[in-house]
């Protein structure tokens, strides 16, 4: 499959961090299944897929849609006119250690990895979290390290998102604990294995950037090693 490299790099000109959707329009099923599956696919380290994303739809959980604009300043202005809202979760510390049960789970049951690749790969990464990453220093060590790994499902969704002329907003404009409580409390997930790590809204822009798009020039931030 050839892959026009033009029209992808025309998809990252277009896009931007829109601020204001059309409440007239609406993603269909389709693109958003598109678009979460771009993120299913993604990359994690040791393949280790420490995520669960909510997909919150404007008009289907009106109350929840006034939760996220109380507890997520982030979102306020974007609520009244996007058409859905994913929540990245990210993994909490028990299910992080190479000897937890849902490591366990995703090298037997999703990987079907061998009885002794797994035991090799279980020693490998708890080697690199002990010795390479200190990921053993504590909780939030951890926490923080599989809420990188959301960051790259991120970026995809909001590749993929603009690839299909959708837009879309990266959000970390959020209240984390009261956020992390309500949506526990509403039993969206249990909080002793997810925390809320990034959101994104996706609809279409309102209207076009007031300013064109501006990147640093490519020689300030790239340098080729010799």
């Amino acid at each position: 499959m050839t892959i026009n490299k033009q029209q992808i790099l025309d998809a990252y000109n277009w896009r931007a961090a829109t601020k204001e959707y059309d409440p007239n329009k609406r993603v269909s099923r389709e693109d958003m299944d598109f678009i979460l599956e771009t993120a299913r696919l993604s990359p994690s380290s040791f393949g280790l897929e420490p995520w669960k994303f909510l997909v919150i739809e404007r008009g289907v959980n009106p109350d929840l849609w006034n939760t996220l604009s109380e507890t997520c300043w982030g979102l306020t202005q974007k609520l009244p006119g996007c058409s859905h809202v994913v929540i990245a979760l990210s993994r909490r510390a028990a299910d992080l250690h190479a000897d937890s049960a849902y490591i366990d789970h995703l090298l037997r049951n999703v990987k079907k990895l061998p009885e002794d690749v797994l035991t090799t790969y279980r020693g490998f990464f708890a080697n690199y979290a002990q010795n390479q990453a200190n990921l053993l220093e504590s909780d939030r060590a951890y926490e923080d390290w599989a809420s990188k790994q959301t960051y790259i499902a991120l970026g995809n969704m909001l590749t993929a998102a603009a690839l299909i002329g959708v837009d879309s907003t990266p959000v970390e404009g959020i209240d984390y604990a009261n956020i992390d409580k309500v949506l526990a409390d509403k039993g969206l997930y249990d909080p002793e294995h997810f925390k809320v790590s990034v959101m994104a809204a996706f609809g279409y822009r309102a209207q076009d950037p007031m300013f064109p798009k501006s990147r640093q020039a490519a020689a300030d931030v790239i340098e080729w090693v010799k």
